[in-house]
């Protein structure tokens, strides 16, 4: 079993900055991949980022490519997610998720779960 504990999120205009950190416990956080995902308010969960076990591999959905950053510190079995020049349209409940596999953006391959942290972007 593995727990994971996201924090940072709130209420920030459009344009400014926040950082995400999901903390893990329970497991060898170095043998998992991880990816955040979020769920807007009357849509599906949806891909943002992901990186590998060793962190040397990344991923992002094309709406957040080169405003959001993921990275991870496997001494602190953390997941951090840093995003730039934030937009309304990223207004979402943010997810962070482990992924026993290698590497993976498909929300299904992810085995375990955060309890979410919201995202506000105002206008």
């Amino acid at each position: 079993q593995v727990q994971l504990v996201e924090s940072g999120g709130g209420l920030v205009q459009a344009g400014g900055s926040l950082r995400l950190s999901c903390a893990t416990s329970g497991r060898t956080f170095s043998n998992y991949a991880m990816g955040w995902f979020r769920q807007a308010p009357g849509k599906e969960r949806e891909f943002v980022a992901a990186i590998s076990r060793g962190g040397g591999r990344t991923g992002y959905a094309d709406s957040v490519k080169g405003r959001f950053t993921i990275s991870r510190d496997n001494a602190k079995n953390t997941v951090y997610l840093q995003m730039n020049s934030l937009k309304p349209e990223d207004t979402a409940v943010y997810y962070c998720a482990v992924h026993s596999g290698t590497y993976s953006k498909r929300l299904y391959d992810y085995d375990y779960w955060g309890q979410g942290t919201q995202v506000t972007v105002s206008s």
